[in-house]
């Protein structure tokens, strides 16, 4: 196990990739603090409401694992929350003594043209997409510091490396992670702290199932829909896991020297 005894965060952790993540770091030894938000400010996201259910699906997870002996706690934070992002970084140090890993997974999506964008649809999705990014990575790192290192690992998406129709805030939101995680790498290089992000390529997770209902032609189910846009942007005409995304993080986990990257996991979408 690669990660024993190792103190992990994932936010978002308790649903889609976040809790895919969460699994596989519990797997290879870690022990886990797993962030999630039950009522959001704003509706404007890809369930469609205010309430998501965040905290109760990361709970859920911590007593999954606790039936498997994993070391795991729970804690509710709304990463676009300045004192909560800081109360969930010391509650972890606290809890288990120190804070080795943060793997931010918490994330939204909405789809629409432009055109059709409300300031609300722009500041719903950048705010939790990119200031949440900061908001988690400055508390981590200065955490990171006084310890003497860590490791930092950001979801983007390859919608943060290729613009796409109908996703421009989206797309915004996360060319602006892998910009911040580049920099953020180059800053604290010098404190044996890396900073990396991943960008997956389609998951079927809540996001896509959304994306499939928004994306359909006239006439065309969600499954016809997902499975049609799969065909369209991944080559390999396959989508990707939570497990495939989980195996990257842990990839960057256990590197040293791997840092200021952000890598795909798309089935060759942005080759």
């Amino acid at each position: 196990m690669r990660l024993q005894g190792k103190v992990a965060l994932v936010t978002g952790g308790g649903t889609g990739i976040g809790k895919g993540v969460a699994k596989r770091l519990a797997q290879e030894g870690a022990v886990l603090a797993i962030g999630g938000v039950e009522v959001l400010s704003s509706a404007f996201n890809q369930n469609g409401a205010k309430n998501v259910g965040g905290f109760t699906a990361a709970k859920e997870l911590v007593n999954s694992l606790s039936e498997e002996c994993v070391n795991a706690i729970a804690i509710e934070c709304d990463v676009t929350n300045k004192g909560q992002v800081e109360s969930m970084i010391s509650e972890t140090a606290a809890h288990f003594g120190r804070l080795d890993l943060v793997v931010h997974c918490a994330g939204v999506i909405t789809a629409k043209k432009v055109a059709d964008l409300t300031e609300e649809d722009w500041d719903s999705i950048m705010t939790t997409n990119a200031k949440g990014t900061f908001l988690v990575n400055q508390a981590a790192a200065a955490q990171m510091k006084k310890q003497g290192g860590g490791k930092i690992i950001n979801f983007s998406s390859i919608a943060g490396k290729t613009g796409y129709a109908g996703m421009a805030h989206y797309s915004a939101s996360k060319f602006a992670v892998i910009g911040f995680t580049q920099a953020l790498a180059k800053e604290l290089i010098r404190e044996h702290i890396t900073v990396n992000a991943v960008c997956p390529g389609i998951v079927g997770t809540q996001m896509w199932k959304m994306l499939a209902k928004e994306f359909a032609l006239p006439g065309e189910t969600e499954e016809h829909s997902y499975q049609r846009n799969v065909n369209a942007m991944i080559p390999q005409g396959e989508p990707q896991t939570a497990e495939d995304m989980a195996e990257a993080v842990v990839f960057l986990a256990v590197s040293d020297h791997v840092t200021g990257q952000a890598i795909s996991v798309d089935g060759g979408a942005c080759m």
